[in-house]
């Protein structure tokens, strides 16, 4: 039998995994009264039965703040916990995607495709078969790193949502934004604002904003910039992203700049992993850079080249990718061929090139690691 939440987090506590801290401890306290709610209703896999009753499921849990102030540890210690049987933790991304697979699929089958996918074929509204038939799956969904960007997501979450918590089906999230600051700017946001307000009667909303990153305790020390590009280097890199990803899975993203939609096959929460060509060979941008540094807060940039005239190109976006990351103060770990200084030594640009060379060295200092981000 599972440990409870409170147990766990002493747990962790006692063994030195972690320090006090008074913000997590608010966060398992809300997640220790939802534990107790969810063991309140003495059915494991509780199913629509008790709605019938007209009984309330129990209220979930949002849990913001800053990157690495542990929200994530929190939850999944909730997730271990929690009595229920059918339940399941997901990247936020990799769950709209799924939803998005689904709705097209029910826009696309015939009658007998649908009853097949979803045990029913009536109407056309795809919304209310795909919310039941995630509901039959997991009755607690736990979502990590909960984000709103796209105009598709943003246009489908409140009905989505909607369908879901009057299915019964329980919601935890842990993200760096406050509900109202969700989808800030975005087009059409005023259609979205309900369900901002449904989020927080439905999810007790808690800041987690301890003084400490935790993450940075990963990067703490370690080599950050391997070259050149031999099979030491990579073997180092490779170490680092393994340790920091810690077991969770790539779910890769796309992230929407301006109605453009950029690819990043090989993300997992927080943490982006991209080749030189993919970020500074493609047609990208400031803009493009800025919205991905925002977004993550450790990119690993592999197989940085030796640069020439020939690659003015490449030398002006790998420019704008280091400012926009420095800026950020985003952590950067980096797979070149040379010391920066030797990267780019001659060409157009190349006198300016030296404060990316200066960027460079400082990113990898550990007074740039420790920095806090907010």
């Amino acid at each position: 039998m599972p440990l409870s939440i409170r147990a766990a987090y002493a747990q962790r506590l006692k063994d030195g995994d972690i320090n006090p801290d008074q913000a997590q401890a608010q966060a398992v306290e809300v997640l220790a009264r939802l534990e107790g709610d969810l063991n309140a209703l003495a059915e494991p896999g509780f199913s629509l039965p008790f709605l019938n009753k007209r009984r309330e499921p129990p209220r979930g849990a949002y849990l913001y703040g800053p990157v690495g102030r542990g929200k994530s540890m929190v939850m999944d210690l909730f997730f271990d916990s929690a009595p229920v049987i059918r339940k399941r933790r997901v990247h936020f991304h990799a769950f709209m995607a799924e939803v998005h697979g689904l709705i097209d699929a029910w826009r696309k089958g015939d009658v007998a495709a649908r009853k097949a996918r979803f045990g029913t074929a009536k109407g056309d509204d795809p919304i209310a078969p795909t919310a039941l038939l995630i509901s039959q799956a997991a009755r607690l969904l736990c979502f990590d790193e909960f984000h709103v960007v796209d105009i598709a997501d943003a246009m489908i979450l409140g009905r989505l949502f909607e369908a879901l918590w009057s299915l019964a089906v329980v919601i935890v999230a842990t993200s760096n934004r406050a509900p109202d600051e969700l989808y800030m700017g975005g087009i059409n946001r005023q259609l979205f604002a309900p369900f901002i307000e449904d989020l927080k009667v439905r999810m007790e909303v808690v800041r987690v904003a301890g003084p400490k990153d935790f993450r940075l305790d990963r990067l703490k020390g370690q080599q950050v910039y391997f070259s050149p590009l031999d099979a030491a280097s990579h073997t180092g890199f490779e170490a680092l992203w393994a340790a920091l990803l810690d077991g969770a899975e790539e779910t890769g993203e796309t992230l929407e700049v301006m109605g453009r939609k950029i690819r990043l096959p090989h993300t997992a929460g927080g943490h982006l992993r991209a080749s030189f060509i993919s970020l500074c060979g493609a047609a990208l941008g400031a803009g493009d850079y800025l919205a991905l540094a925002k977004r993550f807060h450790t990119v690993f940039l592999e197989d940085v080249p030796l640069l020439g005239p020939e690659n003015r190109n490449e030398v002006a976006r790998f420019v704008s990718l280091i400012d926009a990351l420095y800026e950020a103060k985003t952590k950067l770990v980096t797979l070149a061929a040379a010391e920066p200084e030797a990267l780019y030594p001659t060409g157009d640009g190349a006198f300016e090139f030296e404060r990316t060379v200066s960027r460079l060295q400082e990113m990898r200092a550990a007074d740039y690691l420790l920095q806090i981000r907010d």
